[in-house]
């Protein structure tokens, strides 16, 4: 009995090392989305480290890259997938890379502190402005239409 909860301890573990992944982003589109993360992480390198400004804790961190991520998700108008990253005094960090299509071509746009050592941060890439929008637009058409239909017959 012991040994299968440590088996569904440990499946559960390897499963939150792993972050998300849609299957349906494959090929072409996968190796552009990784190799467009591979690149803003090169172009904003100063001797082997990542530079980026945390909002949160207010400081510019100086990160290595560990380990790209195999998953990808889409979340509004981006993709997204993640890197580890360790700081030069150990501290582990998960970032998050947008990544944006345009032709046919990837471009990432900048990354996201998604956890520092065990503690996530929390942010919302469907809730942009524009998608805020939208729905707003698309909440008010289907009143306009469900009032025009409930004159029509009456309710």
């Amino acid at each position: 009995m012991i040994r299968i909860v440590l088996i569904l301890m440990m499946m559960g573990i390897a499963a939150n090392a792993f972050g998300a992944d849609d299957p349906s982003i494959k090929g072409e589109k996968r190796t552009g989305i990784q190799a467009a993360m591979t690149e803003h992480i090169k172009n904003n390198s100063v001797d082997g480290r990542y530079i980026l400004y945390d909002p949160i804790d207010d400081k510019v961190l100086k990160l290595k890259l560990d380990d790209l991520h195999d998953g990808i998700v889409k979340k509004s108008d981006y993709y997204v997938s993640c890197a580890d990253f360790t700081s030069s005094n150990g501290t582990y960090y998960d970032l998050d890379f947008m990544v944006v299509e345009k032709d046919g071509e990837y471009k990432s746009l900048q990354g996201f502190v998604h956890k520092v050592g065990k503690n996530k941060r929390k942010y919302h890439l469907e809730n942009t402005p524009d998608t805020e929008a939208e729905a707003k637009t698309e909440a008010k058409a289907e009143e306009k239409s469900e009032g025009f239909f409930d004159r029509l017959f009456g309710k």
